[in-house]
């Protein structure tokens, strides 16, 4: 997998593996992040990219200091198997 860029003005973190982009998308407000969307296509599916696209999500609320809103249910799960990331949930 490349690495997780951060797209600021259209929130959302991308990244590319063997020419498929895989995104997650965000709403930034009121000092919540809500994910929206985690989007990996099945040709790429089953490598763990949709997690690490969560991670990189979390750790950017993490350091702004931000709550989530994980509205995509992967990412409600994934915070879930991850309780370490159980404390930023709004």
């Amino acid at each position: 997998m490349s690495e997780i860029l951060h797209e600021v003005p259209e929130q959302r973190f991308v990244t590319q593996a063997e020419g498929h982009a895989a995104h997650l998308d965000y709403v930034e407000d009121d000092g919540r992040l809500t994910i929206t969307h985690t989007i990996v296509p099945r040709e790429i599916g089953g490598r763990g990219i949709a997690g690490e696209l969560v991670r990189a999500a979390l750790d950017y609320a993490r350091g702004a200091g931000l709550k989530v809103v994980p509205q995509c249910s992967y990412a409600d799960v994934w915070m879930r198997r991850h309780p370490e990331f159980e404390a930023l949930r709004a």
